[in-house]
């Protein structure tokens, strides 16, 4: 079962990753990369490819590196769709 500190991590995870979703469908209706930082969206897979990588080196792998990975797609995916928007202003 989960303990505490899982827990509030799966929240914190939810909580900021639910953004995600909806900022790929308003950057891709949009078509335009204004508004879009490609080191702000870096710096984010960074942070989830390093906690990531931490629950992995701990041996602790649950279901808290599961909503690591779905957020770290839906960052991914956003930066798919800056990189199409990109290529559609050119």
């Amino acid at each position: 079962m989960f303990d505490i500190k899982e827990m509030l991590e799966i929240v914190m995870l939810v909580c900021f990753g639910l953004s995600w979703p909806m900022n790929v469908v308003k950057h891709y209706r949009s078509r335009e990369i204004k508004g879009i930082s490609l080191q702000f969206t870096f710096l984010i897979i960074f942070g989830y490819l390093a906690g990531l990588c931490a629950k992995l080196m701990s041996g602790g792998l649950t279901f808290v590196a599961v909503v690591y990975i779905i957020n770290l797609f839906m960052v991914l995916l956003d930066l798919c769709v800056y990189f199409r928007n990109k290529k559609i202003a050119a």
